[in-house]
């Protein structure tokens, strides 16, 4: 009995033992990074969202989700005793912006006119067309619309005085685009970078991938450019989209990230946009 006893043990704890390292790789990777000065990005895993402390609040730029945003309102009591004055959607797409409940009582909810009249249950209050800017106490946010491509109502988020723009999808610093673009029109998702590259900035905070500066933005549209240039040149070549996803090697990009698992992927992307799109012939 004795001998059972300590087998049982032993096969609980490895029992044990493994649930919690299933449990601990599941769990999200979430922190609080200073930015410049008072704009902050929250991290859940591989989005992030923008937070910025002033005088008389917390403006939070995407929810992301419940979850992330629950723990995220708990860990703003390490950076500001004030409560969330405004939320702001950057675009209505569910892994950027469900969850807006938990942040958004008491606050203004801002997005786009394009937004949908509700956003997983949050109702904006506040609505625009082209650009809106307001103050909360020394910041000054100036949000502009993007126009069409990724999504209908992508916005683009400036704070001062620390000059810090926040972009969702659209573009990131060194980062491939996510997989094969998601079927968007990919010549209005060329013009919504143009966009961003018009505004004044100087940090660029993307929610997804690296912090960088303003010329990235140009970068990530040349990159958009070069691999539209390519496909379009081997579809009109008679080439079928395997042999255009071996021969385009975009080697100078090698060292951006996702470089690997996302060149074919948008090269597959750009390829149905291009031939749907009626271009190629």
């Amino acid at each position: 009995m004795k001998v059972f006893g300590s087998r049982s043990l032993i096969w609980s704890l490895l029992v044990s033992m493994i649930t919690f390292s299933a449990f601990a790789q599941d769990a999200p990777t979430r922190a609080i990074d200073q930015v410049a000065g008072n704009v902050y990005r929250f991290q859940n895993n591989f989005h992030y969202a923008l937070v910025v402390t002033t005088d008389e609040g917390v403006v939070v730029v995407d929810p992301i989700n419940a979850d992330a945003a629950a723990w995220l309102k708990n860990e703003l009591t390490s950076i500001t005793d004030k409560p969330v004055t405004h939320l702001i959607y950057s675009h209505s797409h569910g892994d950027h912006a469900s969850g807006g409940s938990v942040l958004a009582e008491g606050a203004s909810v801002i997005a786009h006119a394009n937004a949908p009249e509700a956003i997983d249950g949050v109702v904006p209050t506040i609505r625009f067309d082209d650009t809106y800017t307001f103050e909360s106490g020394d910041h000054t946010f100036e949000l502009t619309y993007l126009g069409p491509g990724h999504g209908t109502d992508l916005i683009a988020v400036v704070v001062r005085p620390e000059n810090v723009a926040f972009i969702t999808d659209a573009a990131a610093p060194k980062r491939l685009p996510f997989r094969d673009m998601g079927g968007a029109n990919l010549d209005d998702w060329i013009e919504q970078i143009k966009v961003v590259e018009s505004l004044d900035f100087e940090v660029f905070a993307p929610a997804h991938g690296n912090i960088g500066v303003k010329a990235d933005a140009a970068d990530a549209r040349i990159y958009m450019e070069n691999l539209r240039e390519q496909v379009l040149s081997g579809l009109r070549a008679g080439k079928s989209v395997d042999e255009l996803t071996t021969e385009i090697t975009l080697d100078e990009y090698q060292d951006w990230m996702q470089f690997e698992e996302f060149r074919p992927l948008n090269i597959q992307g750009m390829a149905r946009f291009l031939t749907e799109s009626g271009q190629v012939n």
